[in-house]
């Protein structure tokens, strides 16, 4: 349950209740349930109801100082600090591979660089979208670095790179369908359930803040949206949480388009 940390210190310091632990939802901001409480509880001294009122008033006008305390100490709890630098390690480490994979092979196998014009000149734009489109939808097949680099070789980079962020947002939301419509097979649920456990409850912990990680960071962007539809997360916020997925391909391609 959660508490008004400020009525507590208060009475606290009036009382020694160090040994109960007064609820905000007890109290209701009600001085005749207060009273009762303190009777229940022997309070040495008891409030006056102007006293009462007062401290209610103070804690009321620190209130998002407050909301901001119980949050980081809920974060706490719940290991998110853990999980964002569990996170951000997981993918420093990964880039640092991504990059040394394509040192490698650009200099001993094949030029990478000729690789992607020749894709620009050969495969129609509409193929590649195409193929990125089902990738977003079906649980992030393909590394969108992939296709950043495709778009740096063409005359078109910038709207290419705004093509594909729209598509990569709109592959979530098909995601998104994907995993409410998979609710009403109980069968299939259960299984999908099953295989994205840990991202359904980090989902259930973290609510819109997960789905941000999930459009920003290396986690699954497909995935997270699944689980979204899933167990049914309030579809406007995710909308809303998920036009960060555009920060991540400007973010990407300030250093793709620079490389190639």
């Amino acid at each position: 349950a959660t508490s008004n940390k400020y009525i507590y210190d208060s009475f606290n310091r009036i009382n020694d209740i160090d040994k109960f632990f007064i609820k905000l939802e007890d109290v209701n901001q009600n001085y005749e349930i207060y009273k009762k409480l303190s009777i229940k509880f022997n309070f040495k001294n008891i409030l006056s109801e102007k006293k009462f009122y007062n401290v209610i008033n103070k804690a009321s006008n620190n209130g998002l100082g407050k909301r901001l305390s119980l949050m980081n100490r809920y974060f706490k709890i719940t290991q998110f600090y853990t999980f964002i630098k569990s996170t951000a390690f997981k993918g420093g480490i990964i880039a640092i591979i991504f990059v040394l994979l394509l040192l490698v092979v650009d200099s001993f196998i094949v030029d990478i660089g000729s690789v992607l014009t020749n894709l620009v000149e050969v495969c129609s734009p509409l193929v590649i979208f195409s193929i990125f489109l089902i990738s977003e939808s079906l649980l992030g097949l393909l590394p969108p670095e992939i296709f950043i680099a495709w778009a740096s070789k063409s005359d078109y980079s910038i709207l290419f790179l705004l093509l594909l962020a729209t598509i990569s947002y709109i592959g979530g939301i098909i995601s998104y369908f994907i995993g409410s419509r998979l609710f009403l097979i109980p069968a299939v649920k259960d299984y999908i359930e099953v295989k994205i456990a840990k991202h359904i409850v980090n989902l259930r912990k973290w609510g819109g803040i997960f789905v941000f990680l999930g459009a920003v960071s290396p986690l699954p962007h497909s995935i997270v949206s699944m689980a979204c539809g899933l167990i049914k997360y309030n579809f406007k916020h995710y909308l809303l949480w998920s036009l960060f997925r555009y920060v991540r391909f400007l973010v990407y391609a300030l250093v793709i388009f620079q490389v190639f």
